[in-house]
């Protein structure tokens, strides 16, 4: 039973809780852990691409000051098993890749960990780590598309095995033959990595067989699972704690091996070590968007309504696991096209398992269509927006499943009412600022709604003076998650914000899958609101059964909580707080487990978050330089718990569109298979100086499917359409078509 609630706490935009333990120093980060007699541990990182190693000189490491163990894969403890690739939305053990290191001599990719130097300071183990000499027979490798194109191959599945690597409706040949106008356009994609501010790090410390892990993740469940499977040991004997996480963008969401590598090091020298990546490590160590190619081609109507749509991907995956970002979903969803042909193609190469990096495959497979939908627009003489308005889907073309909820045509309508889109004049190189080219386009944005397969729980306790503390196992990595969750709890429990505390980061405390696919705010929020408004409930049933209360055998749907006080919704005069009736009963507090299911996998909607972004860019003509002066975005993801943290979420994703439009993009050096540019000095990132003004519009639209409060998630699909809608700005502005991301210079010369 739940009670009717007033939400008063929720989409307010409330400071961060954490913020002053953050701009103080107070909060501790996983490589700021550091317990007594720690050791530190480097890792040795191998030189080549592939080959194996044929020979490893420890001797100069080993006579080193300080230096207590050299771990290699001749004396590195073999792991128990290897579970399963699994994202981890499963709650279970989530690998980054089904390989692990250091359990034999063949190196698959460079800078593959092939050696572990533990010493008693940071310093020491990285000077001793430099000491070591390994000896490799070096092998060809593949580690771009162009070297391995004659070697693709079409799966029989992607994504761990859960989605189809081929996926048809309809006759797309018939609708080809349908359409009067066509079009054909290939894109490539450079490879991503996620640089949060924060590296990875891990402190690991065993108490007997106990094993308790401090560790930068996404996922602490996850984290507790892998490490547990992989040492052969009950999830129950380790514990994992992450009170601050620096950011993760899906390099944190699954479990790499430095994870456990610290874990073994530290049984190995029997004290704490504490295990932090290099930022070049990074690179290396923690998956990464994969480099990519998309052919699009689309059949269309001389009014732009689509008849056909074959979109193909063809990317790198590693020589162990069948990995692709999930780039023809969403593209294949958002437009009413009868005809539907999505295939991915894997080459096997020479680098780690790619990853979730923020937006997986949204932001590249909409880049693609979203570019094409403005080419079609060009071709036949019809505003981008209208065109999009005229195809949008109004079910899932996939399922023909209505939409849990919708929003997108008010997304197009507002945000293109805050851009001024009616001012512009779509012929391109027709606007100018001195002499610099101004440029206006705008993309759809849209993400899957996601949910995890397992129960999510959480616990609430009400305290005789009228506070409350409610606890949840799963971590905060700069979302906000801590301050909407206690808003939820605030307005669960009925009371005031003040009043409540949320506690999380701990595998103790009642767990939650990891926070990856924009899931996070929705499926925490459950379980918070499920465990807090039973709590209430029970408040409210004890007051009803007490002669002695106000409430004595009122109807339990007509009393409402504020502040503490249950009362009768029509006579707010009638009632008692919580303190009063806990005073009574001599309760010095009460406590209840909440536990939110999420729906069926076959579940009868379309389940999409959608949205609408718009850009305007000043190109120089001599130069070739690139400026994004401004972007709007409009975004319905159904309830916003916060509409601060809210907004610098969907502003973040944006300016990363800015920097996959722009800048960013790693590529490898043919010689060894490195990644050339593994560093924040080579690899481009937006600075203060790139950001231009953001304005961000939230269409708040109804949704009683996804879960209890109708909250979507906004993590992702603020990055989702903003590069193509820079891309498209950039035609207007130059005519020239972006078939490769990120848009350089030399391009526009």
């Amino acid at each position: 039973m739940t009670t009717g609630a007033t939400l008063e706490a929720i989409g307010r935009p409330v400071d961060r809780v954490d913020g002053p333990a953050k701009v103080t120093g107070h909060g501790r980060y996983s490589a700021e852990i550091t317990l007594p007699n720690t050791a530190y541990a480097a890792l040795v990182g191998a030189r080549t691409a592939s080959g194996r190693i044929t020979g490893i000189r420890t001797e100069a490491a080993e006579r080193a000051d300080g230096v207590l163990a050299v771990l290699t894969h001749q004396n590195l403890p073999k792991i128990a098993g290897r579970p399963a690739l699994l994202p981890s939305l499963a709650g279970h053990a989530a690998p980054g890749e089904s390989f692990f290191p250091l359990q034999d001599d063949v190196v698959h990719y460079f800078g593959q960990p092939v050696a572990v130097v533990i010493a008693d300071s940071l310093e020491r183990a990285h000077f001793a780590a430099r000491q070591l000499h390994v000896d490799y027979d070096r092998r060809p490798s593949v580690t771009t598309l162009d070297e391995g194109r004659d070697q693709a191959y079409e799966p029989e599945a992607i994504f761990a095995g859960f989605l189809p690597a081929r996926s048809v409706r309809g006759d797309v040949e018939a609708g080809f033959q349908a359409a009067t106008q066509r079009l054909d356009a290939t894109f490539h994609f450079a490879a991503n990595h996620h640089n949060p501010i924060e590296p990875s790090a891990t402190t690991a410390v065993w108490d007997g067989d106990r094993l308790t892990l401090y560790d930068a993740t996404q996922g602490i469940v996850a984290t507790q699972s892998t490490v547990a499977a992989l040492l052969g040991i009950p999830p129950s004997k380790v514990r994992v704690r992450a009170s601050f996480v620096g950011g993760g963008f899906g390099c944190k969401a699954m479990i790499w091996p430095h994870v456990t590598l610290a874990a073994l090091a530290a049984r190995e020298v029997g004290r704490p070590v504490k295990l932090a990546l290099t930022r070049e490590q990074m690179f290396t160590s923690c998956g990464h968007r994969e480099e990519q190619e998309q052919r699009i081609e689309l059949g269309a109507t001389d009014d732009g309504r689509l008849t056909a749509l074959r979109h193909h991907k063809l990317s790198l995956t590693s020589p162990f696991d069948e990995w692709a970002e999930p780039s023809l979903g969403m593209a294949g969803q958002v437009y009413a096209c009868p005809h539907y042909e999505g295939v991915y193609r894997l080459i096997r190469s020479n680098t780690m398992t790619p990853t979730f990096t923020r937006g997986p495959g949204e932001t590249t497979g909409m880049y693609a269509m979203e570019c094409v939908m403005d080419e079609l627009a060009h071709r036949i003489g019809v505003d981008p927006v209208q065109l999009r308005l005229r195809n949008h889907a109004e079910a899932d073309p996939h399922t023909g499943h209505p939409w849990s909820s919708d929003g997108a045509e008010e997304c197009y309508r507002r945000g293109a009412a805050r851009f001024d889109w009616q001012s512009r004049n779509p012929e391109p190189r027709s606007e100018r600022d001195g002499n610099r080219l101004i440029g206006k386009g705008m993309a759809t944005a849209g993400y899957p709604v996601l949910f995890p397969m397992q129960p999510q729980r959480a616990r609430a306790r009400l305290y005789a003076d009228g506070t409350a503390v409610v606890q949840a196992g799963t971590q905060e990595f700069g979302t906000g998650a801590g301050t909407a969750m206690t808003q939820v709890a605030a307005d669960g429990l009925g009371v005031a914000l003040r009043n409540v505390r949320f506690e999380y980061g701990d595998t103790d405390l009642p767990n939650v899958a990891a926070a990856v696919g924009s899931a996070g705010a929705g499926m925490i929020s459950a379980a918070v609101y499920t465990a807090a408004t039973t709590l209430r409930d029970q408040m409210i049933e004890q007051a009803i059964a007490d002669p002695g209360s106000p409430l004595h055998q009122a109807d339990p749907a007509t009393v409402v909580v504020r502040e503490g006080r249950m009362q009768l919704r029509d006579r707010p005069d009638t009632g008692e707080s919580y303190r009063s009736l806990m005073a009574r009963h001599f309760m010095t507090d009460l406590e209840a487990l909440g536990s939110w299911s999420p729906p069926p996998q076959d579940l009868p909607y379309g389940l999409a978050t959608f949205g609408a972004q718009f850009a305007e860019v000043a190109v120089d003509p001599d130069l070739g330089t690139v400026r994004v002066r401004r972007m709007v975005g409009a975004f319905a993801p159904g309830r916003v718990l916060n509409a601060k943290t809210a907004r610098s979420q969907v502003v973040g994703g944006m300016l990363w569109g800015l920097g996959q439009a722009l800048l960013e993009g790693s590529s490898t050096d043919p010689r060894d298979g490195r990644w050339a540019n593994a560093s924040l000095g080579e690899y481009l990132v937006p600075v203060n100086a790139d950001a231009p003004d953001v304005a961000v519009e939230f269409v708040e639209v109804p949704d009683t499917v996804v879960n209890p409060l109708g909250v979507k998630g906004l993590g992702e699909v603020g990055m989702v359409g903003a590069a193509a809608a820079i891309a498209n700005a950039v035609f207007h502005a130059t005519g020239y078509r972006a078939r490769e991301l990120p848009i350089r210079i030399e391009h526009l010369l």
